[in-house]
């Protein structure tokens, strides 16, 4: 994904009042709803006790599932996160680790008689704990220096492989003279010799690798399996006999320099031999066993160099031969896999749903099942999901739905259902704004997905100030789903416009080509059209037009106001505006250049130039906000500065809101964050939104630039 930056601190911005939808213009709405009843809007408050369903984990008899539950909590301003079972045949939910820290990835044991899980409880870092179900009491396995990946117990319970990063002593340059007694000295200095030395969400890379780990599951000293400066250690996978695990991984010497490579490797426990069963350019990785243990079926493609191809999913025996792949005129691309006793399972998005289906391996089309999956991203729209399937076949699922995060669901032998209502009190008394399909066309007469959320109470018949908001990526895909920016956005009256232009995943690999060697500029006559659209259908007022996005739609809103200047003001989160800054500063820097643009800076320079907004920085005239996190490395911070620089030099208003202690994803922030970022979005354009003759405008919100 693409993230976005800004300068003006967020201790240092009145535009963005915390809570701020509870100041929305109309002062003397707000104060009559405190007298006389519940808020009907969707406020920045609303944020707090929201609560989202994650990483549902069925158990293997399909009887029970585990679940993440997190709640934003308003007391600590962070999400909280524990684990709770839910009994399939009644719908009754236990709470079953609560408390201080955070409890997260819960999996069963084979017999279903015990759940594995990582947890902060002690306040020491995360431990691997493991939970007698019939007891009720837990044990803490082991204890860790990070938290671990890939949980997996072994076929007859009796180990749990995982993946951990094992510290490096790294490079030693610069020795200090001796520190007398007492003394106060600086921090020492940072070396840094790792191709990628800093990780978006991470921050800055320490020196180590990580590597496979086993343990015994009543406890014990932990057992080091792969060793070696490489990159061992994606998704865990054991043979059924418990004699040989399966992972991906990259061992190669120029593994750093390699972004896309990875095999699938067979350990064997007993002697610790590692066997690459996969040998092409190009990504393998999710090895999911069969039954009988006989083939292995997983995820991969050819690396031709493209911006992206989709993933596609392969079948080879056990010893890595004969390897060949499934569903060949299927055009999605695989994200998922799970292979059970009732079949191989997968899930993909497809025209701007997240779907699971069962594959046989000689069938020429996935067959889906009904569930429609909804991910936990809260914030925007994007289509996604997390799913697991028992041994019988019973799927649990995260929810999809337009007017609230994800729950958990469930289809199998006894139907499909929603076992909880997570928000349904908390959001029992919001008018929520309603979600429709928009038909747009662009000018070469393809179809561009597309979607607008009308504000509560909304008319038939009214035109309304509309919002274009653009999703990122841009290899990603929005679709009908809960949002709360768009909430947020309904109840100070905006229409939000989203869409799926070309590029977006899950409509085949010609629609995401449709950007390839050309991203942002191919993407502005889809997203006029569908701006042209939304006029044409009587929704958008056409002298209220506004535009933001964030990551890859931060980088459109920078290319739209230097290309047009139908839009009142602008947003840009997290931009993009220079592609050799980018190419070379972002913490996937081997990735960007080679891929995105297809060529390093120096070799093409007319080419990146051609392709950064900043070269039509000169045309914008539009007033635009930019943000960005303090710690994102994604697109790093100094992108949107430079952003706000030349918006500065230029003239045009601007300011710059930086989130303190956030990285690319909006939901490193916290909800305070959350709604004073949105509210300063809402704050800019109604700086500049054409108010309707008849009422009295408001006076124009003050900018405290105070330190």
């Amino acid at each position: 994904m693409i993230a976005r930056t800004l300068l003006l601190a967020a201790t240092a911005l009145a535009l963005s009042a915390p809570l701020a939808a509870d100041n929305h213009s109309e002062d003397n709405h707000s104060e009559h709803k405190a007298a006389s009843g519940p808020e009907t809007r969707f406020t920045g408050a609303d944020l707090f006790g929201l609560s989202v369903a994650a990483d549902p984990q069925i158990s293997p008899d399909g009887s029970k599932i585990a679940y993440v539950r997190r709640t934003n909590d308003i007391m600590t301003d962070k999400a909280v996160s524990s684990i709770w079972l839910i009994d399939v045949a009644s719908g009754a939910q236990t709470p079953l680790v609560t408390g201080e820290g955070a409890h997260v990835s819960p999996r069963w044991s084979p017999d279903g008689k015990r759940l594995a899980y990582v947890s902060t409880q002690s306040g020491g870092g995360p431990e691997l704990h493991v939970r007698w179900m019939d007891t009720g009491q837990s044990a803490n396995i082991t204890a860790l220096p990070e938290g671990p990946s890939g949980i997996t117990w072994s076929p007859d319970g009796s180990s749990i492989a995982y993946t951990a990063r094992v510290a490096g002593k790294g490079l030693s340059l610069g020795k200090p003279p001796a520190k007398p007694e007492g003394a106060q000295w600086g921090k020492p200095l940072q070396i840094i010799e790792r191709v990628t030395y800093r990780r978006d969400g991470g921050s800055y890379v320490k020196p180590g690798t990580r590597q496979l780990f086993l343990v015994n599951a009543s406890g014990g000293a932990p057992r080091q399996l792969t060793y070696g400066e490489y990159s061992n250690g994606g998704a865990v996978e054991w043979a059924p006999d418990g004699r040989a695990l399966y992972y991906s991984g990259n061992r190669n010497e120029d593994w750093e320099t390699e972004p896309l490579e990875s095999e699938i490797y067979r350990l064997d426990i007993a002697s610790g031999e590692i066997t690459a069963l996969t040998d092409r350019k190009g990504p393998d990785a999710a090895p999911q066993v069969s039954p009988d243990g006989t083939r292995i079926a997983y995820l991969g493609r050819d690396d031709v160099g493209n911006a992206f191809d989709q993933t596609n999913l392969y079948v080879m025996n056990a010893d890595g031969t004969g390897s060949r792949q499934l569903i060949a005129g299927f055009d999605r691309g695989y994200d998922g896999i799970e292979w059970a006793k009732a079949g191989l399972f997968v899930s993909y998005e497809s025209d701007g749903e997240h779907r699971v289906a069962k594959v046989g391996l000689n069938a020429s089309r996935p067959s889906p099942l009904d569930a429609r999956l909804g991910s936990p991203y809260y914030a925007l729209p994007y289509t996604g999901g997390e799913w697991s399937v028992s041994e019988r076949g019973d799927l649990a699922f995260t929810t999809a739905s337009s007017v609230a995060p994800p729950d958990v669901g469930y289809e199998g032998r006894s139907g499909k259902k929603v076992l909880t209502s997570l928000n349904a009190l908390h959001l029992a008394d919001k008018e929520l704004g309603e979600t429709i399909a928009l038909d747009v066309t662009a000018p070469d007469g393809v179809k561009i997905p597309a979607w607008i959320t009308l504000p509560p109470g909304y008319t038939p018949g009214d035109k309304v100030p509309t919002i274009l908001e653009m999703h990122g990526g841009p290899y990603a895909s929005y679709g009908p789903e809960f949002s709360a920016d768009y909430q947020l956005y309904g109840a100070a009256g905006y229409a939000v416009l989203f869409t799926n232009p070309g590029g977006s995943t899950g409509y085949g690999e010609t629609f995401a080509d449709r950007i390839e060697d050309n991203y942002p500029i191919s993407n502005q006559a889809e997203l006029m059209a569908a701006v042209d659209a939304a006029i044409a259908a009587g929704y958008a007022d056409p002298d209220n037009l506004f535009v933001t996005g964030g990551s890859g739609g931060g980088i459109l809103t920078a290319w739209v106001v230097g290309q047009t200047d139908r839009f009142k003001a602008a947003a840009s989160h997290k931009p993009v505006i220079n592609w050799t800054t980018m190419a070379l500063m972002a913490d996937l820097y081997p990735f960007f250049g080679r891929y995105w643009l297809g060529a390093q800076p120096w070799e093409e320079p007319e080419h990146y130039w051609k392709r950064s907004p900043l070269a039509a920085a000169a045309n914008i005239k539009t007033p635009t906000l930019v943000l960005v996190g303090a710690e994102d490395y994604r697109t790093p911070r100094s992108e949107a500065e430079q952003f706000y620089g030349a918006l500065k030099l230029l003239g045009v208003d601007t300011a710059l809101v930086i989130t303190p202690d956030s990285s690319h994803n909006n939901l490193t922030q916290s909800p305070s964050q959350q709604a004073a970022r949105t509210d300063s979005v809402i704050k800019w354009f109604e700086k500049y939104r054409t108010k309707p003759a008849s009422i009295e405008p408001s006076a124009p919100p003050t900018m405290d630039t105070s330190d």
